[in-house]
């Protein structure tokens, strides 16, 4: 039993022997993808706002203006984003054709914020909507989406 208990011991350390820095797997730093290299990164002191809008059949030949008070942003055509550096705060984007569609965020330093838009259908017209989105719904999106510059470029 004796001898069984020395080979299991032996054993054990050989497996457990701790690994030497030369032996350990690099450490590569990720490189950002291509749809966060598009974007790119909040400037210091403010807040990236991406708009976006996913490729789809419905409503796919009506674009709709952004706004922020009666200051015209940009335009979401289908399969369009566009992003915009905000100061920290609060911001009430608007959306609208025969209904309107605001949505708020609060924005805080360093952040990035995602907003989708859709159209849903309306009784004359579609009627464009805003809504929170994240990083992983824009990522799927992005291999079909083309940029465009936010108006007043």
């Amino acid at each position: 039993m004796k001898s069984f208990n020395t080979v299991l011991l032996l054993a054990a350390s050989v497996f457990m022997a701790p690994v030497s820095a030369q032996d350990a797997a690099p450490v590569v730093a990720e490189a950002p993808d291509a749809a966060t290299a598009a974007i790119g990164t909040p400037e210091p002191g403010k807040a990236l706002v991406v708009f976006f809008r996913p490729s789809a059949f419905k409503g796919a030949a009506i674009g709709f203006i952004v706004r922020e008070g009666e200051t015209e942003l940009g335009k979401l055509r289908n399969a369009n984003f566009f992003t915009l550096q905000v100061e920290p705060g609060k911001h009430e984007y608007t959306v609208h054709s025969e209904a309107k569609d605001v949505t708020t965020i609060e924005a805080e330093e360093g952040e990035t914020y995602f907003l989708s838009g859709e159209i849903n259908m309306g009784f004359m017209a579609g009627r464009p909507n805003l809504s929170p989105s994240d990083l992983t719904a824009f990522r799927g999106a992005f291999p079909k989406l083309k940029p465009s510059k936010p108006l007043g470029e």
